[in-house]
């Protein structure tokens, strides 16, 4: 069994972040009219938001909490942030008003100055969407080396995902 980092037990709202689960996370969203178009499917670019939602509570949970990881890394990479560097993403079904979507976000990879994560959209056990993101750390605009913290923590996550057989190569 992996040992996990402990969230900040001061964070009273930490229920909200989703929960942990072997390789990754978990998080519950129920769409709501503004999440969707005129004809009550959810809009495409709201996936994007769900699915970042996804990245930094399953971050959160790992112990991760971006203001304190800012302030940390701050003197070691100055003017550092996470960005998106590529994203796949396939939209097999459409999500609906008032369903409760589940985002899933598994480790797939973990490099130098990049993350590489599968996140699924699922309603029940009906997978709607499917992507690869691959965030990259940066500093000044050069990428640098992922904290040791963040890297030891989503590395775990990652061989216990595969070991699972939740990422396939």
């Amino acid at each position: 069994m992996i040992e996990r980092p402990t969230p900040s037990p001061s964070d009273k709202n930490l229920h909200l972040a989703g929960r942990l689960i072997p390789g990754g996370h978990a998080l519950d969203v129920r769409v709501y009219y503004e999440d969707t178009d005129f004809s009550g499917i959810v809009y495409h670019a709201n996936y994007l938001r769900f699915m970042e939602r996804g990245r930094s509570d399953y971050m959160r949970l790992l112990g991760v909490v971006q203001g304190e990881l800012f302030a940390q890394a701050a003197e070691e990479a100055p003017g550092f942030h996470f960005v998106v560097r590529a994203m796949q993403i396939d939209f097999l079904k459409p999500a609906r008003i008032d369903d409760v979507l589940q985002i899933v976000t598994l480790s797939k990879d973990v490099a130098g100055a990049s993350i590489t994560l599968l996140q699924q959209v699922k309603r029940g056990d009906e997978l709607l969407v499917s992507a690869t993101v691959r965030v990259a750390f940066v500093s000044e605009g050069r990428a640098k080396r992922i904290p040791d913290s963040l890297r030891q923590a989503t590395l775990a996550d990652a061989r216990e995902a595969e070991a699972l057989g939740e990422i396939r190569r």
